[in-house]
């Protein structure tokens, strides 16, 4: 059977994604993941699903390093794990300066060495049941579980874009964790992970690589890539990071004037200005069966585990995420 994910970063409400990913446990698929943004909190909804599923493996894409602290993400992730009877991976980011500190009201750095860090933090709760750590960044004294952990190594999975972050992917984590990827991105991405696992002596078969596809499948193409562009414009207005992805795709000079208008408030005009093209670059649009050569065409660049990421709001929003995983399931 083919391997694939679902993801979710709102737009549905908790009860509504625990459903989707209950049907997404009966067709089959390998992997179901909960964003951190705003959507709800994802340990909380993943606990739900832990309870009505059986076979599929529940994620975190991404929990931020920053907003939560080591020892509370290494229980949280026990937690889960205990509910889903071991099928708990956790995903690591450090999330972005513009959500961090206006959001939060944290201050963003030292990123790279948090999150490295926060993996050795959490491994070692995990495996010892108590740590001691001083680092760089987390100073720890004494923290100590007072339950036994199910498993004493849980899967971790990093967030990347570039290939300085993708290349610790391979060094430390279980999987790499990307969205927004174009298919000629997805190469290059994979060829830093292997390079990443190969300088710290791993098999770089070992290492998942895996990306969030953003996804409207519809029977309108048209209809399909309206729906994405606002998630587009926001993201390529608000997030450096993906922004430059994208441009790097071959559409600069349209995201600035994408960035331009949302910047002056007017997101009508961003929207138009994303183009149909780039829509169809780094996401899954039009029907079923243009959708499932798509991800094949992925799979063969490199993504071990596509994941489709509905992005469905309004009204009808559940059966809309409901018709596109029936569209997407694993054959």
């Amino acid at each position: 059977m083919e391997r694939i994910g679902l993801s979710f970063s709102g737009g549905l409400n908790p009860p509504d994604i625990v459903d989707c990913i209950q049907l997404a446990d009966e067709l089959g698929y390998e992997s179901a993941w909960m964003a951190e943004g705003h959507g709800g909190d994802q340990f909380s909804i993943l606990t739900a699903c832990a309870l009505r599923t059986k076979n599929i493996l529940l994620g975190t894409s991404i929990t931020s390093v920053f907003v939560r602290s080591a020892p509370t993400i290494a229980m949280a992730a026990a937690s889960v794990d205990h509910f889903s009877q071991g099928r708990f991976v956790l995903g690591l980011g450090t999330s972005h300066k513009v959500q961090v500190e206006p959001e939060h009201g944290l201050v963003f750095e030292k990123a790279v060495p948090r999150l490295r860090e926060c993996v050795e933090i959490v491994r070692e709760l995990l495996q010892k049941g108590e740590v001691s750590y001083q680092g760089s960044v987390y100073d720890i004294e004494n923290f100590d579980f007072w339950f036994e952990p199910l498993r004493r190594e849980i899967p971790i999975y990093v967030a990347a874009v570039f290939p300085k972050m993708l290349e610790v992917c391979g060094e430390i984590a279980q999987g790499a964790l990307m969205t927004w990827c174009t298919l000629e991105h997805a190469e290059t991405a994979a060829a830093h992970v292997a390079e990443g696992a190969k300088r710290a002596g791993r098999d770089p078969s070992e290492v998942d690589v895996a990306t969030l596809m953003p996804c409207a499948v519809g029977s309108s193409g048209e209809g399909a890539i309206a729906g994405l562009k606002t998630n587009i414009a926001r993201y390529a207005a608000k997030f450096p990071r993906y922004r430059k992805l994208m441009e790097d795709a071959g559409f600069a000079e349209e995201l600035q004037a994408v960035r331009r208008a949302w910047n002056d408030g007017n997101e009508a005009e961003a929207i138009s200005l994303v183009p149909d093209e780039l829509v169809d670059s780094i996401a899954l649009v039009g029907s079923a069966e243009k959708a499932r050569s798509r991800l094949d065409e992925y799979r063969r660049a490199g993504i071990t585990q596509p994941i489709i990421s509905p992005r469905v709001s309004g009204e009808n929003s559940k059966e809309e995420a409901m018709q596109i995983i029936r569209a997407c399931a694993p054959r």
